[in-house]
C-alpha cells in the first residue's frame, strides 16, 4: 500500500522529472485544436500510435469541422478503420462536428461543460484540450496517469476523478501544467503495469509502492 507524498517530496519528483525531460509533449499528432480534439476522442481505449497511423492520412483534408462534415461518416470510416470501437467513433466524430459548427461557430470551446456536451468528448478529453490547447493546468487522468499516481504517491483516489482531484491539491502549481505529460510518459515507459522497472526509475527512492521490482 502507498502513502500520499508530502508536500516536499512532491516538489523532489517533479524537479526531477523536469530535469529529465524539460519540455514534455503529448504523443497524439495534431494540426489545431479541432484535429487535437477529435485525436484524443479516437484514442479511447486505443494506442496513441495506432491513432497517429490512422489521422496521418486523414487530417490534411478534414482539419476543420466543415470539412470533417464533407467527408462524412461513410467517408471517415476508411481512414479510423484500424483503431478500436472505429464505427461509434465515426458517429461521434461526424455529430461533434455538427454541434461545433451550429453551436461553436466551427471553433473548439474553452469550456470543460461545452466540451462534454460533445459526443464521444469525456471528462478526460475535455481536459487534454484544456490543457493542451488552451494553456489550462488541467489533469487529464487516463490509464498511466492513475497507475502512477496511486503507485508512487503523487495523488490516491479509487477513481479518475479523485486522482483528478489529488493531482489538483497536491502537486505544486509550478508543475501542474505538464504534470500529466511526465506522469504519462514515466507509466508509458518506466512505470508500466506488469513489471514496473524500478531499478532504473528516476523517482524510485521517493516513490511510496511498496512492491517495487528487485534489481
Amino acid at each position: 500500500m502507498s502513502r500520499q507524498l508530502s508536500y516536499h517530496e512532491q516538489v523532489e519528483v517533479f524537479a526531477r522529472l523536469r530535469a529529465a525531460n524539460p519540455q514534455p509533449k503529448g504523443e497524439l499528432e495534431h494540426l489545431n485544436a479541432f484535429t487535437l480534439l477529435v485525436a484524443v476522442a479516437l484514442s479511447a481505449q486505443a494506442t496513441d500510435a495506432s491513432v497517429n497511423k490512422a489521422t496521418r492520412d486523414l487530417f490534411p483534408i478534414a482539419d476543420t469541422p466543415q470539412k470533417m462534415l464533407a467527408i462524412g461518416e461513410e467517408g471517415l470510416i476508411p481512414y479510423i478503420r484500424t483503431i478500436g470501437l472505429y464505427r461509434n467513433k465515426a458517429k461521434n466524430v461526424i455529430r461533434l462536428s455538427e454541434l461545433l459548427v451550429e453551436r461553436h461557430g466551427g471553433e473548439v470551446p474553452s469550456s470543460r461543460a461545452a466540451l462534454e456536451a460533445l459526443p464521444g468528448v469525456g471528462r478526460k478529453t475535455a481536459n487534454v484540450v484544456l490543457n493542451m490547447w488552451w494553456g489550462f493546468p488541467s489533469q487529464p487522468v487516463d490509464t498511466h496517469v492513475f497507475r502512477v499516481s496511486n503507485r508512487t504517491g503523487v495523488a490516491m483516489g479509487a477513481d479518475v476523478v479523485a486522482v483528478e482531484r489529488g493531482l489538483e491539491n497536491h502537486v505544486p502549481v509550478e508543475y501542474q501544467q505538464l504534470s500529466h505529460h511526465w506522469l504519462i510518459l514515466h507509466g508509458r515507459y518506466t512505470c508500466v503495469a506488469r513489471k514496473p522497472k524500478c531499478p532504473t526509475c528516476l523517482i524510485r527512492d521517493l516513490c511510496t509502492f511498496e512492491e517495487k521490482t528487485p534489481e
